[in-house]
């Protein structure tokens, strides 16, 4: 697979897990806002259980979310940084490229590739957690019974 490709399916899955996400939110908060109504100021145990479940996977998504896309962001930094050596530069000898010197070729297009990667893998490793969770929500909130 090249990496035209790769970056492709990447797309693709971050579209595909944010379509997923913005079905699934709405079914996980109105099943969880009824099921609130429904306990009134008398929640029994199982709804009290489900409630700090709620509060946790929150603040616990939240967290792996935001140390997902803070790492990949920093490796994104790094390849950046050790990718500056390894491109030839535009006075290199022997560039038939007469639009080197001003930055615009083969290397350019490859660093403009490398960041349009780096930005999907951090909004990927962002969304994971919270798509993960609020599926997970959905399908096990639709078959429970109240």
């Amino acid at each position: 697979m090249t990496a035209r490709h790769t970056t492709q399916a990447k797309v693709q899955n971050l579209a595909t897990k944010s379509l997923e996400l913005s079905l699934a939110a709405p079914q996980v908060v109105a099943q969880r806002v009824g099921r609130m109504m429904l306990a009134g100021t008398q929640p029994s145990a199982r709804d009290q259980q489900e409630f700090y479940r709620m509060s946790n996977e929150k603040v616990t998504a939240f967290y792996e979310s935001w140390i997902g896309m803070w790492t990949q962001a920093c490796t994104a930094y790094w390849q950046a940084a050790a990718s500056l050596y390894t491109v030839p530069g535009p006075f290199t000898p022997g560039s038939s490229n007469p639009l080197a010197a001003f930055g615009v070729g083969k290397a350019t297009s490859r660093m403009v590739t490398q960041q349009v990667r780096a930005v999907t893998d951090v909004l990927n490793a962002g969304i994971t957690p919270v798509h993960a969770k609020a599926v997970s929500n959905a399908k096990r909130l639709s078959r429970s019974k109240r």
